[in-house]
């Protein structure tokens, strides 16, 4: 007996797999591959429905057709009637082949098949993570879960990033513009990096103080008085740290090299140095880099003082204080001290070299006496 491709005959494909299965054994040639095609054909409305499953895939539609035919030449050359239903074992082999199909052709850039493979693990175990912590998982939880290196999570990750591509010319908006049109465009911030990495090094070479009140005046927009109330300094004393740190890195961000911090005689040293100097004739110079405020007054004293209880009854000291911009009430006081220890002790102090502002707040604060003529 021969099967005919009238399927209304046999509308169970499994009884129809079983006597295709029996005339199969009593013929062989010409006559077992005729009855072979004429099996296919009666069964293709099966294949077909499958493939209709996938008409909505980004894959041509005949082209998965076609591969759900082709899987189901394969069901009907392997079938074996002892091992259970034809119709189980076919759906199983057709739709196999279908995502075999899916998984080589569907990706736009071409991938071993086992990162693809790793690819949907990672994928379905993210799912899952996330479903469990309520959050994204880590990399090493990802690699945990699917029992594989982290090496090759972010691997599984690449990977997926080549499954579908998108045209440039594909239209976005209203259609008047394409893909293409969005890319492309210079970005403004990267010119900035250059500067952005020399600013960040030479803010890190900024007194901390100065730092501070540039942290406080432009990330976290307190205005001067603020600052300044915090500090226990003038608004005034603000902005003049402000406006000397500013200026300070604008040359630092125009030059080759980092230019000295004024009143220091090296960026590297302290924000107050004092260096004690004999000089010809028996004088000692004591010399002041950086500005004297309430944070460095008592510095400046103990080291004066110091040197002013070892000299004896008639020695002169020469405080050089070219190299002091600035100098706040804190300082003032701390000069008078050092301008009555030396005149309870009988040693001669003068100032030399001060700077216009310097010398004005000297006099303005009653240091007259402690001026020496340029």
């Amino acid at each position: 007996m021969s099967a005919h491709t009238d399927t209304s005959r046999w509308q169970d494909l499994d009884e129809l797999a079983e006597r295709y299965a029996a005339e199969l054994r009593r013929c062989e040639g010409p006559r077992a591959r005729r009855l072979r095609d004429e099996t296919i054909r009666a069964m293709l409305p099966m294949a077909d429905r499958l493939a209709r499953r996938y008409r909505y895939s980004p894959q041509s539609a005949e082209d998965v057709r076609q591969v759900a035919r082709l899987g189901l030449v394969k069901a009907v050359e392997r079938f074996d009637p002892a091992r259970g239903s034809f119709t189980a074992y076919a759906v199983s082999i057709i739709l196999g082949e279908i995502k075999r199909h899916f998984r080589d052709h569907g990706w736009s850039v071409h991938v071993p098949r086992r990162l693809q493979e790793l690819a949907l693990v990672v994928g379905r175990a993210q799912e899952e993570l996330v479903h469990e912590l309520h959050r994204r998982p880590t990399d090493a939880e990802l690699a945990d879960r699917c029992g594989i290196d982290v090496a090759d999570v972010r691997a599984a990750r690449v990977c997926g990033a080549g499954h579908q591509a998108a045209s440039l010319n594909r239209p976005v908006g209203d259609g008047s513009e394409e893909l293409g049109d969005l890319y492309g465009g210079v970005d403004p911030g990267a010119e900035l990096v250059a500067d952005q990495v020399t600013l960040a090094g030479l803010l890190e070479r900024l007194p901390a103080r100065d730092r501070r009140i540039l942290a406080m005046r432009f990330h976290g927009d307190r205005t001067q008085s603020a600052i300044a109330d915090e500090l226990g300094i003038s608004q005034m004393h603000v902005s003049r740290l402000i406006s000397r740190a500013l200026g300070w890195l604008r040359e630092g961000l125009l030059s080759d090299s980092t230019p000295p911090w004024p009143g220091e005689a090296d960026p590297e040293t302290s924000p107050l140095t004092v260096v004690t100097r004999r000089r010809p004739g028996g004088r000692l110079s004591i010399r002041v880099f950086g500005e004297v405020d309430r944070d460095n007054a008592d510095r400046l004293r103990t080291a004066v003082l110091a040197v002013i209880a070892h000299l004896s009854p008639g020695t002169s000291i020469v405080l050089d204080l070219s190299r002091m911009p600035m100098l706040d009430a804190a300082g003032v006081a701390a000069l008078l001290a050092v301008h009555e220890a030396a005149r309870v002790r009988g040693v001669r102090v003068r100032a030399a070299g001060l700077q216009p502002i310097v010398r004005r707040i000297a006099e303005i604060a009653g240091l007259r006496a402690l001026l020496a003529e340029d």
